[in-house]
């Protein structure tokens, strides 16, 4: 009985040294490496580059005040409509100290002047009647107390205009009524009532009451880089796509194109401006962010590969060309000249024939 175990060990071993063998053997050998493969053949190919930027209306006023003061009535809020001249806000004047004094002074001596005027007219008159003074010294006398008179309505109104910022004679033209100067939609309101605002002058840019912008004329304002300004010029269509509507792509002319390149995180960039068509079922809010999609060059019907197949080295590109595939695979490496490329299949001008394989990717890649 020990007599056969001892057979059946030195069985399991040599068949455990027998096995090692094999593993080690077929584990030296070299594994064959099969490649996936792809003819080539006749396309159309279009080369874009993508700039970003966003949307913003052609037209955006900021409506400012003609007169400074405080807010006392506000009268539209963002997200309305509004037309030209339309109120938007009201101002109440809170007139200074010493123009208020100075204005007041005004007709205090202009009622004086007035009433000395007319006490001169009325002698004058009496002289007149009785043939006492010539028609020239009446004249004269008249002549001054009219302009006495307006000099009154003159001060007056000055008056008003210092503690009201209107007068009744103009209450159509009131500076405190803030309008708008265009047809539009308002884009931000930034004042609330009680806030005090300036109007515009050399000094300051006075304070913005609201943004007005017409939404129905809409641009794409981006930044394209210089090695791609050279093949774009006014006029060539665009596809818009907006991160807030990514299932939607809208058409686009480009319209400007920037003389003058400003740096951007180190590259020179070219400002471009294109011209956006939106129906009138869809919304487009200003500050969208945005691509626009623009053609570079077009091939038609040229002979083209999947990018990846191509072999670059310097300044030279190769591909693998199937020779032969009836036991393992064998390539010849060609040298080729390419032409322009999508960012998936390239052009090839020379070196390839239609309908010749070539070699891809590993299949262990995949």
């Amino acid at each position: 009985m020990k007599k056969y175990i001892k057979i059946a060990v030195l069985v399991l071993i040599g068949i455990i040294i027998i096995g090692t063998f094999v593993f080690l053997y077929q584990k030296s050998q070299p594994e064959e490496t099969m490649y996936h493969t792809m003819k080539a053949e006749k396309t159309n190919l279009v080369q874009t580059t993508v700039a970003t930027g966003k949307i913003e209306p052609r037209d955006e006023v900021q409506i400012k005040p003609q007169i400074s003061g405080i807010i006392s009535e506000v009268y539209k809020e963002a997200g309305q409509t509004v037309k030209k001249n339309e109120v938007i806000a009201k101002v109440k004047v809170i007139p200074e100290l010493g123009t208020l004094n100075a204005a007041e002074s005004r007709v205090r001596l202009a009622e004086m002047n007035g009433k000395q005027a007319e006490t001169d007219l009325q002698r004058m008159e009496k002289l007149y009647e009785s043939k006492l003074v010539s028609n020239e010294e009446y004249e004269q006398t008249l002549l001054a107390a009219r302009q006495a008179r307006e000099e009154i309505q003159a001060a007056k109104d000055n008056l008003e205009i210092v503690k009201e910022g209107i007068t009744k004679n103009s209450a159509s033209f009131s500076s405190t009524l803030i309008r708008s100067t265009i047809n539009g939609l308002i884009l931000d309101v930034p004042i609330k009532v009680g806030n005090s605002v300036i109007m515009s002058n050399t000094f300051n840019d006075g304070t913005t009451i609201a943004t007005v912008a017409d939404m129905s004329d809409l641009i794409f304002r981006g930044n394209i880089d210089e090695t791609e300004v050279g093949r774009i010029h006014e006029g060539i269509p665009v596809k818009i796509t907006l991160g807030a509507l990514q299932d939607m792509k809208f058409d686009a002319i480009l319209e400007y194109i920037s003389p003058k390149s400003v740096e951007n995180n180190g590259a020179n960039q070219f400002e471009i401006k294109a011209a956006i068509t939106v129906p009138d079922s869809v919304t487009i809010r200003s500050g969208y962010s945005a691509n626009a999609e623009i053609e570079l060059q077009r091939a038609e019907n040229v002979l083209a590969i999947p990018e990846s197949a191509v072999e670059f080295s310097n300044d030279s590109a190769f591909v693998y060309i199937l020779k032969d595939s009836t036991t393992t695979q064998v390539f010849e490496r060609r040298l080729v000249k390419t032409g322009i490329s999508d960012g998936i299949k390239v052009e090839i001008k020379e070196g390839l024939k239609a309908n010749e394989v070539v070699r891809g990717m590993k299949k262990e890649a995949i």
